[in-house]
């Protein structure tokens, strides 16, 4: 199985790329979140500049960001300073809409949003709509400006049947955040495949998680402070994400255990905020995909470390991504928090 990094923009975050690529990882990434991280594409054109293999990913944006035009416009600059390499994730905004305080788009919108950037990418010429204002638009001056012939990557983000059907209509490949489960991604496969007009035309499959590999010497607890702070900002995201949306009519708190709400009750009390304040948003995304805070430890709980993220000794951790690769994953994202150059040299030496 190959192996990526997702990191969050900011300054340096080139040297992080350079690093990446040397070790031989696949891809480099960074999150698309406005408001609470930098923003992707003026830190991916530094990656861009600095980098000369490895492949560099949005993952991911959303339609509730951006217009297509100035989406395609970003990724096709992206494209001419690294001709080739670039990968356009997809996604409805469920975590950069909800950071905002607003809900995700849904995924007809999502799909609409993934043909035009598809188009506009390739030089083609799209309906570009504003209320009833409908107009022909493409890019009027490529050039040096914009790179239109080296192919993109797409790839949507998927966590369930309807997303998958969107990666197969429009022929992209799938990421897909937390999902350590191969059945479903069986049933992700199932469900692109059986949307898609070819079934057989080539893409991958990214799966994000998080990897603390245990120290056998010190026989390690699979769930102390050292694999909880690995792998807390995945759960609290999670977390974060069941607070947020713990008073909607199918909450998604309802599918947790009791120890797992009761945690999602307690990150509500401990940051000051409700279910339904309307401003919670403000209270339960900051510090959102970094590394937690030490008081919050015991928020990290054993069976969601175990649904998340990938624990254990390197011998385990083999097996279960054997695993993963037999139910048709193509490539390991891990998003590092701790020590991001030595958690990457972990990766790739575990891959290799």
């Amino acid at each position: 199985m190959r192996a990526g990094v997702v990191v969050t923009a900011s300054p340096g975050v080139e040297d992080l790329a350079v690093q990446a690529e040397e070790l031989g990882l696949h891809s480099f990434w960074l999150n698309d979140t406005p408001m609470v991280h930098g923003d992707p594409f003026i830190a991916l054109g530094l990656c861009a500049k600095a980098t000369s293999r490895i492949k560099l990913g949005i993952g991911v944006t959303s339609p509730a960001l951006r217009s297509a035009p100035a989406a395609a416009s970003a990724f096709a600059s992206l494209n001419a300073l690294a001709p080739g390499r670039i990968i356009c994730g997809i996604g409805t905004g469920n975590t950069a809409r909800r950071t905002l305080g607003m809900r995700p788009t849904t995924a007809a919108t999502m799909e609409n949003f993934t043909a035009a950037l598809q188009d506009l990418c390739a030089g083609r010429t799209i309906e570009y709509r504003e209320g009833d204002r409908v107009r022909d638009v493409r890019f009027l001056h490529t050039g040096a400006h914009v790179n239109t012939s080296d192919p993109i990557e797409f790839v949507v983000a998927a966590l369930g049947p309807k997303a998958a059907a969107v990666a197969g209509r429009r022929g992209t490949g799938l990421i897909s955040f937390g999902l350590l489960d191969p059945t479903a991604w069986q049933a992700l496969h199932d469900a692109r495949r059986h949307a898609a007009h070819d079934p057989d035309s080539p893409t991958d499959s990214y799966l994000v998680t998080a990897l603390h590999i245990l120290d056998e010497d010190e026989n390690e607890d699979p769930h102390g402070d050292a694999a909880r702070d690995a792998t807390g900002h995945l759960v609290l995201s999670l977390l974060a994400f069941a607070a947020d949306t713990a008073a909607d009519a199918r909450a998604f708190a309802e599918q947790l255990g009791p120890e797992e709400r009761e945690a999602v009750r307690r990150l509500l009390d401990r940051r000051g905020t409700t279910a339904t304040a309307p401003d919670r948003h403000t209270k339960l995304y900051p510090n959102y995909l970094e590394r937690i805070a030490p008081e919050d430890r015991d928020l990290i709980l054993p069976s969601l470390m175990n649904t998340l993220a990938l624990v254990g000794t390197h011998d385990d951790l083999r097996a279960r991504i054997t695993t993963l690769e037999q139910a048709g994953i193509d490539e390991l994202l891990i998003q590092p928090v701790i020590d991001p150059p030595s958690e990457m040299a972990q990766l790739a030496k575990l891959l290799t």
